[in-house]
């Protein structure tokens, strides 16, 4: 890894924020789904979501034009599991979904942690996963449409959540756990060595101040 690259994944690291992130609702349209990765990684989201079976997800991810690779993924296989997984890591669950209850997105106050679920274009997200959710907000619209595409919809919420998380000193510092960061390093800077890792069941070795590899024998 060159010293270049090692400073540009560092810094990309160091703006994660593991307090924000996305509960994709089984979205259908595989260019809906890249667009949603590239926002979340843009926005510093380190990891998503999705209800969904695991060979359907991977489909649609062939076009994020390399995010995904910077975005790790948690499938779950029923909205209960979801939900449960993402409340004991402290997540409330809020809705991208217009009801008489839902909130202006720009009310919410995205520097606690939150999760945003997003359901498909039309239906929105079903109602057994909304009712196992904390909350919902809507995007105000002034047109003759009630609604925004999917991806957009996310992009501009997620935005939002970027301005007020920037606006509260939260892409300052890193908020990642070593152990993550270390990971993360060693699969995003030495791609080659992580499949063969992976292949041998061997433990990934340290990453040192300069991006070098400091436990050259591998363990496990």
């Amino acid at each position: 890894m060159t010293p270049r690259r090692f400073a540009r994944l560092t810094a990309i690291l160091d703006r994660r924020q593991v307090g924000l992130t996305v509960l994709m609702d089984d979205l259908q349209k595989a260019h809906n789904v890249s667009a949603v990765i590239r926002t979340c990684d843009a926005v510093g989201v380190p990891r998503i979501h999705a209800v969904t079976e695991e060979t359907s997800f991977k489909a649609k991810i062939t076009s994020s034009a390399g995010t995904a690779q910077f975005v790790d993924v948690c499938l779950h296989h029923s909205y209960a599991a979801a939900v449960e997984s993402l409340h004991l890591q402290g997540f409330r669950i809020l809705a991208a979904h217009l009801d008489p209850d839902a909130v202006d997105f720009r009310a919410v106050d995205f520097t606690q942690p939150t999760c945003i679920a997003l359901g498909q274009e039309g239906p929105g997200v079903t109602p057994e996963l909304l009712k196992l959710c904390d909350g919902s907000f809507y995007i105000p619209m002034a047109g003759a449409v009630d609604s925004l595409n999917v991806s957009v919809a996310a992009a501009v919420t997620l935005f939002e959540a970027q301005r007020q998380r920037q606006a509260a000193g939260m892409y300052d510092q890193s908020q990642l756990d070593e152990a993550t960061r270390q990971r993360l390093l060693f699969e995003w800077g030495y791609k080659r060595l992580t499949r063969w890792y992976r292949e041998k069941g061997y433990d990934y070795p340290r990453i040192g101040d300069q991006g070098e590899i400091l436990d050259p024998v591998p363990r496990g």
